[in-house]
């Protein structure tokens, strides 16, 4: 898995024509910054609005995920949003002309295709992970749905489907390793029942539902008459059915198609969350219904774990910032540098590291024989590590200073000793304004919090 944010390197169009809408759409991928995620915009509507692919933004799921915000609404968004998380990209806009992604062929080959067309441009961040860290379940006993999210330090999706059809009986697809998305899983098309055809179209769905990017399954007799009332619907000349029961003679991709197309919809939906997710995911009959609800579980979670942040620090990953360009940002030097590298940064928070010392300058005056570092020069931590926070709302910091204006509700819950390694992490408590900045800050050492404290800060401009 990438550790760093992507985008796409160009802008990139596909056209074609809606799913459930019919409505024929231009539908451009544009590079975003980082931090962005995935924003939908409708530039057929006035003022452009824009929609953030959001589960709190869902609004209807009927036969595909729709989601609405600003007054825009973009219907069945799971395939275009599988693409991108399938090829690990973060931050993209997608300029749409009309209320729905094209269906293409069903599936998210094309959008892959188009993407992959343009290249990747690695950013300077961090992914920002979501770590599954306990068991979420989702249960709907009255459909026979199950969907769990279990620790693993990496995203692995498995899915049964089970439609007690004689044509499909049952079926399970598994994707070990989000990179093969693209080979394993994002050809499959989408699919339905015959007995589900002509309710769609009752109900105004489907209307840019094509023999080419949709696989209908017959799963009883069909007469002739009925073929040939399909084939009106439908708009053809004529119509079959094969052996198999696939109308049309239409040739599956795979065996079990449909149930890699329940992964791929699955990937899509839970794109919703926000974050790139590191879990092993195991679904039963999965639906979109049921998708966007495991989904409001997982975001729930998410922000219970912002609120009482517990970072999580691998020595093995990149950091965002080194010691180098910390000392281009702040103006701190020895002995008074307190953050030994940045390992996560956004525009609401950030996490620090330093590395506590026996040869910390401190140390010879602080309890010599029993050293324990100084509270204050905690805080002096979370202070720099919030100064990294706050310039990096400017594009020009080395033209600005940071000054510590106020600390609140300080505390200090245990000892911090020679060999510890302490995690910084400050969040904006409120957007900044004139240049004044808000911050709850908290480090900890193995898991456990050490300090804690509320901090004010103001920018200002060297030559002011």
């Amino acid at each position: 898995m990438n550790d760093k944010q992507h985008t796409i390197q160009a802008p990139v169009t596909v056209r074609g024509i809606g799913l459930h809408t019919g409505v024929e759409a231009t539908m451009t991928f544009c590079p975003a910054p980082v931090g962005h995620g995935y924003k939908f915009q409708r530039v057929d509507l006035p003022g452009q609005p824009i929609v953030d692919a959001d589960v709190d933004n869902v609004v209807d799921l009927s036969r595909g995920t729709t989601i609405e915000q600003n007054g825009a609404r973009v219907n069945t968004v799971e395939h275009t949003l599988a693409a991108l998380v399938g090829l690990q990209l973060d931050n993209v806009l997608i300029q749409l002309s009309g209320p729905e992604p094209p269906i293409m062929d069903g599936s998210s080959a094309e959008f892959i295709k188009a993407l992959t067309s343009v290249g990747f441009e690695e950013q300077n961040a961090l992914r920002n992970y979501y770590e599954i860290p306990e068991s979420i379940r989702y249960v709907d006993n009255a459909r026979g749905v199950e969907i769990a999210a279990l620790p693993l330090p990496d995203y692995r999706l498995t899915v049964m489907v089970d439609y007690n059809s004689p044509v499909l009986g049952s079926q399970h697809a598994t994707l070990d390793d989000i990179g093969k998305f693209s080979e394993e899983i994002a050809s499959s098309r989408t699919f339905c029942f015959l007995h589900e055809l002509e309710m769609l179209y009752k109900n105004n769905l489907i209307r840019g539902g094509d023999l080419s990017n949709a696989i209908v399954v017959v799963d009883r007799v069909v007469s002739d008459d009925e073929l040939s009332d399909l084939a009106k619907m439908l708009g053809k000349p004529r119509v079959s059915v094969k052996k198999e029961g696939i109308l049309n003679n239409v040739d599956l991709r795979h065996k079990n198609e449909p149930a890699r197309h329940k992964l791929l919809d699955l990937v899509g939906d839970l794109a919703l969350v926000g974050r790139p997710l590191k879990g092993q995911i195991l679904a039963a009959r999965p639906g979109h219904a049921a998708n966007v609800a495991f989904a409001k579980k997982i975001k729930k979670k998410m922000l219970e774990s912002r609120t009482n942040p517990v970072p999580m620090y691998d020595p093995n990953r990149e950091p965002v910032m080194d010691i180098n360009r910390i000392m281009q940002v702040l103006p701190h030097r020895y002995p008074f540098v307190m953050i030994d590298k940045v390992i996560h940064l956004d525009d609401q928070v950030v996490t620090a590291v330093k590395n506590v010392s026996i040869n910390e300058p401190f140390f010879q005056g602080h309890f010599p024989g029993n050293p324990v570092m100084p509270g204050v020069l905690q805080i002096e931590g979370l202070a720099q590590t919030g100064g990294i926070l706050v310039m990096n709302t400017v594009s020009d910091p080395e033209n600005y200073w940071q000054y510590f204006l106020g600390i609140e509700n300080a505390r200090f819950r245990k000892k911090v000793l020679p060999g510890d390694t302490i995690v910084y992490h400050c969040q904006l408590l409120a957007p900044i304004k004139r240049g004044i900045a808000k911050m709850r800050g908290q480090a900890f050492v193995n898991g456990k919090v050490v300090c804690e404290a509320e901090m004010s800060a103001a920018i200002v401009r060297k030559d002011a």
